[in-house]
């Protein structure tokens, strides 16, 4: 973050690429473009952008009171979804005689382009707006130079005929983009795809994250891509099994099944005192929330699955990979890193998952609620991360 002596430079200078001057706590679009635009960075600063709340356009403050609740409402955009990838922010309070200023500061993202509520917004001078065909191909190719993360990385050896473009126009698209731009939009499937990060101009083949979400046989090229599940009979592996299921295929179509799976299989309900009323033996959501976060993180260069095991008094949920980057065993669950940060995108845009970064955190407090003991995450392991959810009554 900058110093109050960078920042009273910063108010006398004229808006430009990366800064962006209001009066206003209360414009939410503002705000999202903002943050979008400087996340998307395209004039290729590779330096942050900040958005300045309580100056006026000349750089004069206007006696504006910056309280906790402005700072959390900014905070939230880190999180909640509404701009997609998650972007890489800090906010701060300063104080001067004539008001405070509440400054967000935001860092070019690795994995452009950054959507806001579908849209993928950009500003380059004064000009400030939505990215046309042109700058968002421009933004694609920085990704393909930038990249790190494995799902955004090309995989080799596949073609667009290894998608199911029918899944990714009826059932991806929609969620991902605005209304109004997809009625405009006469772009081909592999530009759509591109700009989406699901396909590498510049090696001309889908990502990893394509063919994971869309691929019509994923595990082809990723022997691992695929979610085992073993209902045993009693507490341990070695006793009999009741039931096998293996979810493989693209994770479109498998998130569905898989929330169906649980809520059909999983959170069962029992009486309790004659007919009262019944009582789940799992919260729905904590298992749902556990799974999928799972397949968003989990390493998909491991030729492992996930392991869904439930025993008679539990169940486990076991993944490749262990804790991934800022992520560590002395700051879980309060500090997440994405492996996959793809994928993620994907889950909240299909409403898989609600918001970024909570995702056990909402899991543990379902557990609670529902009486069940807490989990035990194991995060000590280097090349897996696991979770135990005790039945209730255990």
């Amino acid at each position: 973050m900058i110093t109050q002596d960078q920042l009273t430079a910063m108010l006398t200078t004229l808006e430009a690429d990366r800064v962006e001057k209001t009066i206003s706590k209360t414009d939410a679009d503002k705000f999202g473009e903002a943050i979008c635009s400087f996340s998307n960075d395209m004039p290729g600063n590779l330096s942050p952008g900040y958005l300045l709340v309580g100056v006026n356009d000349n750089g004069t403050l206007n006696g504006t009171n910056v309280d906790d609740q402005l700072l959390q409402t900014l905070l939230s955009y880190r999180t909640d979804g509404r701009i997609v990838p998650p972007p890489a922010m800090t906010v701060a309070k300063f104080t001067y005689p004539e008001g405070d200023v509440a400054v967000v500061e935001v860092k070019p993202s690795s994995v452009p382009p950054v959507r806001y509520k579908g849209k993928v917004c950009v500003r380059v001078g004064p000009r400030k707006g939505t990215a046309n065909e042109a700058e968002e191909r421009v933004l694609s190719a920085k990704r393909s130079t930038f990249a790190r993360t494995f799902d955004t990385q090309p995989c080799f050896g596949t073609t667009l005929e290894d998608l199911s473009t029918d899944i990714f126009k009826s059932t991806y698209l929609p969620t991902a983009i605005d209304e109004a731009t997809l009625l405009e939009n006469g772009r081909d499937p592999v530009e759509q795809l591109a700009s989406l990060k699901f396909y590498d101009l510049k090696e001309d083949c889908p990502t990893n994250a394509g063919i994971l979400l869309f691929g019509k046989n994923p595990r082809f090229y990723m022997p691992g891509a695929f979610v085992q599940y073993v209902r045993f009979s009693g507490e341990d592996e070695i006793s009999d099994f009741e039931y096998e299921h293996r979810f493989d295929g693209d994770l479109t179509t498998q998130l569905k099944v898989m929330n169906e799976f649980i809520k059909s299989q999983i959170v069962k309900k029992v009486q309790h005192k004659l007919g009262e009323h019944y009582e789940a033996t799992y919260p729905q959501s904590a298992i749902q929330e556990l799974l999928y976060n799972a397949v968003i993180h989990r390493d998909y260069q491991s030729n492992a699955p996930i392991k869904f095991y439930e025993f008679s008094n539990r169940i486990e949920i076991i993944n490749p990979g262990g804790l991934f980057g800022d992520a560590r065993p002395e700051n879980f669950p309060n500090k997440n890193d994405y492996r996959n940060p793809t994928l993620a995108e994907a889950a909240k845009n299909l409403g898989f998952i609600n918001s970024f970064n909570v995702g056990v955190k909402r899991a543990q407090a379902a557990l609670k609620k529902n009486g069940n003991p807490d989990p035990i995450f194991i995060i000590d392991q280097l090349t897996s991360f696991g979770v135990i959810i005790f039945k209730k009554g255990v």
